[in-house]
Parts: structure tokens; C-alpha cells; sequence
């Protein structure tokens, strides 16, 4: 049985632990709100669900500090070979494995560019992911509108805990992804990309709020560095 050891450091930052160490959207040294700096994290893999710069974030330098692969949508991989960081590059419905990590890309309802000295670039498309450490499933949303097929999803991959965004304006807001969090089926819900700026400010408990009404689903509000410890069949711990 595989314990995994998920922390939230901030944003759409999350770290998943068990024998090997996932970093997923790794914005860190400009993220006013963040857990730790990119020096202080050291993942075997990141996992990138779009080029926007606070998801991309501090992935380049992370990767060539660490030597780490990075997991993304075929387009941002090319960017990213062309930076000199090892990648395995995929598309919607794929899946890979990364040691002991099974990560299949799903679909998410927004943009993706990647953004540098005022030049803008072809992200591919923005993405979630299903990540599989054993008999745990988290589903890691990305930035995403409410979409129906979150359904399929649940119905297919059955993820023990989902992550979804809140903030709105750019992603859903907490009411959509209590909805969301209804179609999805987790067992645990935990919100994010929310509170990192004045334009993307919400309550958390509004979304905690709304889940309770809709799915049966524990909300799990974490602080920046904050964690929760999950076994098969028991999350959380």
C-alpha cells in the first residue's frame, strides 16, 4: 500500500509525494502567496497543465537546477526542449508513467500561450491531469470553466481527491466548481487558484458551503504549505 503525501504551496502549486516527488505547476518566486521559493523544491518530475506564467511559472529553472523531467501538452514541451529542460510531451487522453506515477491528461475548458520578452507563443492546449500513485487517484483540474464532460471523468478515472480551481474571472468560481465537484464524485475536494490576487479573491468556506449542498464530498481548505496524507481506501489519513 503507497502513502502519498499531497501539499498545496500555493496557487495551482502542488506537490505529490511517495517513493518519487511530482511538482505540478510550479509558480513559486513570483507568487506573492507562496509556500516555499524554486530552490527549495526538489521534484524527480513536473507536471504542467499550460504556458501561462503563473502555471508554467518556475519550471525552466527548476528542471535545469534539478535535471528533473517536465510532463506537458506536445507544444510547451517543444518550448521547452528548445530551453535546454529534459520533457515527455503528450496530448488529451494520454497517458505516461514517471517512476512510480501514472499521469493521464485530460481536457480543461480554457487558453493557453506561453509568454516571453513580450512575445507570445502557441501553449498547445490547457490541460488537467489524473495522477495514479498505486491505488490512489488525485485529479488535478488545472485552470478550467465548468465542463460536462468533469462527468466522464469521474465516472471513468473515480478520483479519490479533486482539485478544482475557485477564483473565477479566469477559471470557475466556487459555484461552478461545487458543480463540478457533483459531477466529479471525489471523495475529497480541495479548492485552489483563488486569493493570489484581488481579481481572483474568494472564500473558500463559499465553496465549502455550496459542496456540502451538492455531493457528499470532505472540503479540504489548506494553507500555503499545508498537507494532507492519503492511503488507498483511507483518504485522508
Amino acid at each position: 500500500m503507497k502513502n502519498v503525501r499531497l501539499t498545496w504551496l500555493g496557487h495551482s502549486c502542488f506537490e505529490v509525494r511517495s517513493k518519487y516527488t511530482l511538482l505540478i505547476d510550479p509558480f513559486l518566486d513570483s507568487n506573492p502567496a507562496a509556500a516555499v521559493r524554486s530552490t527549495e523544491v526538489e521534484p524527480d518530475f513536473i507536471a504542467v497543465t499550460h504556458g501561462h506564467f503563473d502555471h508554467l511559472g518556475d519550471t525552466v529553472k527548476i528542471a535545469q537546477r534539478t535535471g528533473c523531467t517536465v510532463i506537458c501538452i506536445h507544444e510547451l514541451s517543444q518550448y521547452l526542449k528548445s530551453r535546454g529542460v529534459r520533457t515527455e510531451g503528450m496530448n488529451i487522453g494520454g497517458t505516461i508513467s514517471q517512476g512510480d506515477v501514472n499521469i493521464t491528461m485530460t481536457d480543461a475548458c480554457h487558453s493557453s500561450s506561453i509568454d516571453e520578452s513580450g512575445h507570445t507563443f502557441d501553449g498547445g492546449r490547457a490541460a488537467g491531469f489524473i495522477i495514479r500513485v498505486g491505488d490512489i487517484c488525485i485529479y488535478h483540474a488545472g485552470d478550467t470553466g465548468l465542463f460536462r464532460d468533469m462527468q466522464l471523468i469521474g465516472e471513468l478515472y473515480k478520483p479519490d481527491v479533486a482539485i478544482v480551481p475557485i477564483g473565477g474571472r479566469y477559471t470557475m468560481d466556487a459555484r461552478d466548481a461545487a458543480l463540478a465537484v457533483d459531477m466529479l464524485r471525489p471523495k475529497i475536494a480541495i479548492p485552489m487558484h483563488y486569493n493570489t490576487y484581488d481579481r481572483i479573491s474568494q472564500d473558500p468556506h463559499i465553496f465549502e458551503s455550496h459542496v456540502k449542498k451538492t455531493s457528499g464530498a470532505d472540503v479540504i481548505i489548506l494553507g500555503a504549505g499545508g498537507y494532507i496524507d492519503l492511503r488507498a481506501n483511507e483518504c485522508p489519513s
